[in-house]
């Protein structure tokens, strides 16, 4: 009687965590089948995102937190990706370390970050203590991790190094054959507000100041759909605000990020993981500094990387190139990153029967934190699902009309529509 292919779960609640959560799924089980699990959230991705991310799985469904604990599919899972947010992934920890306890054999279970960790680092690993791997993009990280878990008496050895799963393609070589291309990868949240504007006129004015060149804004989501971080002011509406027309050379454009590379000569960002996939390939990389080199921007990360400019330096020629040292130290370049990660699983697997799931955050050490955590996503303190509420206006609906309505009062008021947008605005904030 033939076996049951093996099998690899991801759970993930948007497009940056699908293609980080797949990656690292293709990494460490690349002969097993892919079964995608979505959370049911507001940044759930449309299947033109996962397109984009180009991983197909050989079943999806969307499914609740809550909804997990009693899923015999996603039980019987050989390895479980959780590519989720800290909070939900304490909260699928404590609950299925419960649900699990009774069970011959569980899922390995693996977590880790989509990116690089530039804040909030102890409070977002401790929310992912208590997974049989928890993945490292770095050497740096790794050692970073260890050090937390170590200090407060978690084995430091579930700590992985790795890298981002998704660095590869073809290094770098300039083209005769296409013009030279500038690819600007933009991120939801950063910079914001009136920032984006001026941040769109900069790269008009490169490409007026180059015709030659071919200046790309690579999107990250069409108007409606979601992204981990909410994205204010998309750049599809700036454009139409620019000061003049934009240039025939400036685009918009979507697609796979390792195909836009494909034909880049000079990626610039704030701080978009973009950079680190770019610097992997050798392509010329350039992180901001006209909005200041802030950790609320994220660019703080690469001050050691030797790729920090202006829009000035670009105007006037520079090509970064990320210091070597710098860029080891990230994982950029590490020869098949993932081998100790599938050695772990691999000696998890031969040591017998895994241990109970048992995150860090307890009733006993942390329990209102946990709580909360729990009720959030879902569960109660046994790690059961909490009855499920009617249907309700909730303050989360309540914000999102009004913020589509204030968006609304303000294409209106530049269509002229003057005596009507100010009753929008005030039935949006009522």
């Amino acid at each position: 009687m033939p076996h049951a292919p093996r099998r690899i779960a991801v759970l993930a609640d948007s497009d940056t965590r699908w293609k980080w959560g797949a990656s690292v799924a293709r990494q460490i089980a690349p002969e097993h089948a892919l079964d995608a699990y979505f959370l049911r959230t507001r940044a759930t991705p449309t299947e033109r995102q996962l397109a984009e991310v180009g991983i197909v799985p050989d079943t999806q469904r969307e499914v609740t937190a809550a909804e997990l604990v009693d899923d015999e599919e996603f039980a019987s899972a050989d390895i479980v990706v959780l590519s989720v947010i800290g909070g939900t992934a304490l909260a699928l920890v404590h609950s299925l370390g419960l649900a699990w306890q009774l069970r011959p054999q569980r899922p390995v279970t693996v977590t880790g970050y989509v990116g690089v960790v530039y804040e909030k680092m102890v409070d977002g690993l401790l929310t992912r203590a208590g997974a049989d791997l928890v993945l490292a993009n770095s050497g740096y990280d790794c050692g970073r991790f260890r050090t937390v878990f170590a200090n407060v008496g978690i084995d430091p050895e579930t700590v992985v190094e790795c890298a981002l799963p998704f660095l590869g393609g073809a290094p770098y070589v300039p083209s005769t054959e296409r013009p030279f291309t500038l690819t600007f990868a933009v991120q939801p949240s950063v910079p914001s507000k009136k920032e984006r504007l001026l941040l769109l006129e900069r790269a008009a004015t490169h490409a007026r100041r180059y015709p030659e060149r071919r200046v790309l804004m690579k999107l990250r989501s069409l108007p409606g759909e979601q992204t981990t971080h909410v994205e204010a002011n998309p750049y599809q509406e700036l454009i139409e605000n620019l000061a003049e027309p934009a240039p025939p050379n400036l685009e918009l454009v979507y697609g796979n990020m390792g195909e836009v590379l494909d034909r880049t000569d000079l990626l610039v960002t704030v701080s978009s993981t973009a950079a680190l996939e770019s610097m992997h390939r050798n392509i010329p990389t350039a992180i901001l500094t006209d909005f200041g080199v802030r950790e609320a921007h994220g660019n703080h990360y690469f001050v050691e990387s030797g790729c920090l400019a202006s829009w000035d330096d670009l105007d006037g020629g520079a090509l970064p190139r990320v210091n070597p040292e710098w860029a080891a130290a990230q994982g950029i370049g590490k020869s098949d990153p993932y081998a100790g990660a599938r050695a772990r699983i691999a000696a998890l697997r031969a040591a017998g029967p895994l241990p109970q799931l048992r995150p860090y955050y307890t009733p006993q050490r942390a329990g209102i934190y946990l709580g909360g955590l729990l009720a959030r996503n879902g569960f109660d303190e046994k790690g059961r699902p909490l009855p499920v509420q009617p249907a309700t206006f909730d303050r989360s609906l309540k914000a999102a009309v009004r913020g589509v309505t204030r968006r609304g009062a303000r294409r209106l008021y530049r269509m002229g529509h003057k005596r009507v947008a100010p009753t929008l605005r005030r039935w949006g904030q009522a």
